[in-house]
């Protein structure tokens, strides 16, 4: 397989304009001009909600996944959690590690490599 790399041209002036009306560095802004964002997605790209995320319960078996965490939790069981051993997958499981210790679980990750 071949790949190609592709060159995005700067739109320098772009990149000015978010940097001023948005309050970010130059370089950020240059990021998020080579994504052709409108005004409206920039701010929502700086300063996201929970609306702003997509809804978990649209992936498949999530609401399986959540009963069993919490018979997980009321019945104080030991958990393991599986992770990928890379920046999302290291921060998701830490994430759920901490939530899940909250509760009083005991808890221990496993990260494939």
């Amino acid at each position: 397989m071949t790949k190609k790399w592709q060159y995005i041209e700067n739109n320098k002036e772009e990149a000015e304009r978010i940097s001023k009306k948005f309050g970010i560095s130059l370089l950020t802004a240059q990021i998020i001009a080579n994504k052709n964002l409108k005004d409206e997605e920039i701010k929502i790209f700086l300063e996201p909600t929970r609306d702003s995320f997509y809804d978990p319960f649209l992936l498949p078996d999530m609401e399986k996944a959540v009963e069993r965490i919490i018979k997980a939790i009321e019945e104080k069981e030991k958990v393991v959690i599986f992770g990928d051993y890379d920046v999302d997958g290291i921060t998701s499981t830490t994430v759920l590690k901490k939530y899940l210790e909250e509760r009083g679980l005991e808890v221990r990750i496993l990260y494939s490599k």
